[in-house]
């Protein structure tokens, strides 16, 4: 069944709270790896919002995922509120140079929502990522994630992230997205800006969309002022 397109929220799925300030969302890139991506909340964005290429990046591009949200409780103990759509958002260029660019490749806007869901199936979901440009299809493709589809399992990835002390702090929410194994980069795609990358998630409610914002402007060297 594909994800609604309606804006209303579906039945099993909440909306999405805005967890930006004050948070530490770290994510897993791919369904063949595992990733951390360290990041304060600043980087989140929502449903609709533009996801940003910056002037000094080689590029951007979609991640279509789904994503656990967590939070800790004031024992130090994790709890798992649910999972939403999400894109992890990154420079597929920029990382091709390098695999260890892989961290610096994601210090990007990334997006989650539009809804939450608070205890879904996750062993075989069908996603679907779709790139717009100008209002038509340019790029679509389906894959499926979930345990099954994974090299890990969920309760493995979960403690191999909590298992850190720093990951345990009473009060933070974090966001871990589960990884991708379909990418419009991987097709030669490049994404423009104004293109409207959409992730649809089987039985996550609505799809998650984000236009894509492009900085032309041209980097400047940032400076650093010592302490005398």
């Amino acid at each position: 069944m594909a994800a609604p397109s309606s804006d209303r929220p579906s039945r099993r799925a909440r909306p999405l709270p805005d967890f930006r300030h004050g948070t530490h969302p770290p994510g897993q890139r791919s369904q063949s790896s595992i990733h951390a991506r360290h990041h304060t909340g600043v980087a989140l964005r929502g449903h609709g919002e533009p996801l940003d290429i910056p002037s000094y990046a080689d590029d951007g591009g979609e991640e279509a995922e789904v994503a656990g949200v967590y939070i800790v409780a004031p024992d130090g103990r994790p709890y798992r509120i649910g999972m939403a759509t999400g894109n992890e958002f990154s420079d597929h260029q920029f990382e091709k140079k390098n695999y260890l660019y892989l961290a610096a490749s994601k210090l990007r806007t990334c997006a989650l929502g539009p809804e939450l869901v608070l205890d879904p199936e996750f062993k075989s979901i069908p996603v679907t990522a779709t790139i717009e440009r100008e209002g038509k299809v340019y790029w679509t493709k389906a894959f499926r994630t979930g345990e099954s589809e994974m090299c890990h399992s969920l309760q493995n990835i979960e403690h191999h992230h909590f298992k850190f002390e720093g990951h345990r702090r009473p009060g933070d929410v974090h966001v871990h997205f589960f990884g991708t194994d379909c990418l419009s980069f991987s097709d030669h795609v490049r994404l423009q800006d104004g293109d409207v990358m959409q992730v649809a998630v089987d039985g996550f409610g609505r799809p998650l969309r984000n236009p894509v914002r492009i900085d032309r402007s041209i980097p400047s060297v940032v400076n650093i002022i010592p302490l005398r």
